[in-house]
């Protein structure tokens, strides 16, 4: 996808896995889940920088799976059944978790990131809900500040409402954290949160994000 050379990631690296274990979650669905306070914080970017990060949200290309094989398309339509029945308690229509899904696989792996790390993300940060709101001002499923908007976008804060244009921003800022901070999911977690080098948030997202893990694997 052209947009990857703007976060300097291969290509190989956004083929990423789907995840190493099948679990089968009932306890989080059951209770509420916690929400982080919290939000990215306003910081100076290079030119360069900035102009990679707002190449990488004005792509509008639409979130279609495109898959190198059959066994490629098998693999994705079965974590997509696994994930949606998961998803069920939390979204009840079968179009909207079906939408919602393809789009964070499609996005997550546009921006290289392990798909069930970004699922487990937004369980922590809204619940799955599309128009939370924190009260330091972050919006929709993965909580993005509005700053970003006139940053790396047109400005438009309310578009963060829309579903893909969240998911948009919120993994292509997550994916300039990981960048930023060489790998390390903790600090980078932490960033996302504007707790860096706090433990509290990252515990939970690497908790939520182990009900969403898929073993790919074809079997028979």
């Amino acid at each position: 996808m052209s947009t990857l050379s703007a976060f300097g990631v291969s290509r190989r690296s956004c083929v990423a896995s789907l995840g190493a274990l099948t679990l089968a979650p009932t306890a989080w669905l059951a209770a509420p889940t916690s929400a982080y306070a919290g939000g990215q914080l306003e910081e100076p970017l290079m030119d360069s920088v900035r102009t990679a990060l707002s190449s990488a949200v004005s792509n509008a290309a639409p979130p279609e799976p495109d898959f190198p094989s059959t066994e490629a398309r098998l693999v994705y339509l079965r974590w997509l059944g696994t994930m949606s029945d998961r998803l069920r308690k939390r979204k009840p229509e079968w179009e909207v978790r079906r939408d919602f899904l393809q789009t964070v696989w499609y996005e997550s792996r546009r921006a290289g990131l392990d798909v069930a790390l970004v699922l487990g993300l937004i369980q922590v940060e809204s619940a799955f809900r599309k128009f939370a709101l924190s009260s330091a001002g972050a919006r929709g499923y993965m909580q993005v500040m509005p700053f970003w908007t006139r940053v790396i976008g047109d400005g438009d804060a309310g578009k963060l409402f829309h579903m893909q244009t969240n998911l948009r921003f919120g993994c292509v800022i997550l994916r300039h954290y990981l960048d930023r901070e060489r790998g390390d999911l903790f600090l980078t977690l932490g960033r996302y949160n504007g707790s860096r080098g706090r433990d509290p948030y990252p515990n939970a997202v690497f908790a939520a994000q182990r009900n969403w893990l898929f073993d790919g694997r074809m079997t028979g």
